[in-house]
């Protein structure tokens, strides 16, 4: 078994990429901002394996007295982060928390972050269903070696010092209410993340008389699980989904042309998708696949009319750890 534990001492100007086919991974930092450690990367091999005084089966078991005593983390405000199907999309949301957690030169956040090879190979094997007409395979599957995955890394990370925990994976969220059962720490929905955000900011119906609309544009395997339509239709949203058509002509599609590295024929497809939405009066488009935020390069006009449900999810994460903080402030004075 091969393990590698890296200790981050410059968060504020992290990046970077981790190559599971080698089980390394690769930071990158500014030495000349060195600080106490306060975040730790774990990524574990191909054969899932944790460290025997770090590891706790999804049975519950008791961790060891010298894990109770020494967590990997002390801090109240310590975030865990359970890695899902793009090792890139972790980190990326990840950077997001560290930049977004050092402004106004606050101090940086406190995480720990677990990514596991195996478990990406099990939720693709969910995330690569995209056929409308068979029965979808990431529903029907045994999800029992995928849960019990996911929960101990929920377990390891509770263990760790993680006082609250996120997975920014929208496949894994199909799980996340028997992940988080019984969890000892908060654990954001990020449905419930994006459409609280969304009813914060007060948007008005585009067609007078209707409801306020929000679409959704997602693989098969996310729309068919069905978390996002029922977090919005809670807030009192209408949620419009892609039709038959757009799925088989545009989403889809969208989706082959990207395996394909046909990347302009992704991008137009995924425009079009869109746009069939917006004709339907909707006020927001989330696009809750990691593949399609990225199709759309950073000046399109479409992206104003988008959201990413995992920023929604960071910015939630980050109010927990601010409030977190203020309370401790607040009880020592």
């Amino acid at each position: 078994m091969t393990m590698s534990f890296h200790t981050l001492k410059c968060p504020s100007q992290f990046t970077g990429s981790i190559y599971t086919h080698r089980t390394q991974s690769k930071i990158k930092c500014n030495p000349t901002l060195a600080l106490n450690p306060s975040s730790i990367l774990l990524q574990t091999d191909e054969s899932e394996n944790l460290p025997e005084s770090k590891k706790k089966s999804s049975s519950g078991s008791t961790p060891t007295n010298s894990r109770k005593s020494s967590p990997l983390l002390s801090q109240i405000n310590t975030v865990g982060i359970i890695g899902g199907v793009s090792a890139a999309s972790t980190l990326n949301f990840t950077e997001k928390l560290v930049k977004w957690s050092s402004k106004d030169q606050e101090e940086n956040l406190p995480f720990v972050v677990c990514s596991d090879p195996v478990l990406k190979k099990e939720l693709s094997s969910c995330g690569s269903s995209f056929h409308l007409n068979t029965k979808n395979v990431c529903l029907n599957l045994d999800s029992t070696p995928i849960l019990e995955n996911l929960r101990s890394k929920r377990n390891f990370l509770e263990q760790s010092g993680a006082r609250c925990i996120v997975m920014p994976c929208h496949i894994s969220h199909i799980w996340h209410g028997e992940i988080s059962k019984g969890c000892s720490v908060p654990f954001p929905h990020v449905g419930d993340c994006v459409a609280k955000e969304l009813k914060r900011a007060n948007l008005k119906p585009l067609e007078a008389g209707s409801n306020l609309r929000i679409g959704v544009l997602a693989t098969d395997a996310t729309l068919t699980a069905g978390f996002y339509q029922e977090k919005l239709q809670n807030q009192g949203f209408e949620v419009v989904l892609p039709d038959k058509a757009t799925m088989e002509h545009t989403v889809i599609p969208a989706i082959e042309a990207l395996n394909r590295k046909d990347m302009e024929g992704a991008r137009n497809l995924l425009r079009i998708a869109v746009q069939v939405l917006l004709v339907r009066a909707v006020n927001i488009v989330i696009l809750a696949s990691d593949d399609m935020r990225d199709l759309l390069p950073p000046g399109d006009p479409l992206l104003k009319k988008c959201i990413d449900p995992m920023d929604a999810l960071a910015r939630s994460t980050l109010k927990w750890a601010r409030s977190t903080q203020q309370a401790q402030k607040t009880l020592k004075t």
